[in-house]
């Protein structure tokens, strides 16, 4: 079965920061953003196997992400 997740990527001072959305505990750096990527996609595998063998509930994906301008 495929599953969507939302990933939020945050610059740091070492590169980058992607949190999963629906899954906070789902976190990790990279250098860059494409190190980044590929590592909270290893990181979400290896959560998913953790839960599968743990008998857990996955969290669903398909968060709403909406980005609302206010001025300050």
């Amino acid at each position: 079965m495929l599953n969507t997740y939302t990933v939020r990527y945050i610059k740091i001072s070492t590169g980058y920061m992607g949190q999963v959305i629906e899954w906070p505990e789902v976190i990790t750096e990279g250098k860059d953003l494409e190190e980044c990527r590929e590592m909270i996609y290893d990181a979400l595998k290896e959560m998913i196997e953790a839960y599968r063998q743990q008998n857990l509930e996955i969290p669903t994906g398909r968060a709403l992400i909406e980005q609302i301008p206010i001025e300050i």
